[in-house]
């Protein structure tokens, strides 16, 4: 096995918590579906998201998926100036027996724009 990371980012419509915690779910859920990976390959996850989210932590929305006991944590985004509104971040890492060259990172809801080089390839 060996220790991967995995980006993903998703935007939100409206800084409501029910949709944060959809979208969050939504972006965690397929950064395991697209790596075929399980809760139990998950070392950490490191979520964040920009100024205008408050609505909600977006680790409530990985632990109602059923991952408990995996070390999370959620930091706010820097405030730059015209950046992508309403995002929530995430970087999972990973026990997996797949080279780097096959993770597959998770951009959805527009977010492609900021890595469209590590969007799904």
């Amino acid at each position: 096995m060996t220790v991967r990371a995995i980006r993903g980012a998703t935007q939100l419509d409206a800084d409501e918590a029910g949709h944060l915690l959809e979208r969050t779910a939504e972006l965690m859920t397929a950064v395991l579906d697209r790596n075929e990976l399980t809760p139990d390959d998950v070392i950490s996850i490191f979520l964040t998201a920009t100024p205008d989210l408050r609505s909600a932590f977006p680790a409530v929305a990985v632990r109602q998926l059923g991952i408990t006991d995996v070390p999370m944590m959620c930091a706010q985004e820097i405030g730059v100036a015209g950046a992508l509104p309403r995002v929530v971040r995430l970087m999972a890492h990973v026990e997996t027996t797949k080279p780097r060259s096959e993770i597959r990172h998770v951009y959805l809801h527009g977010t492609t724009v900021l890595r469209d080089d590590l969007a799904d390839r």
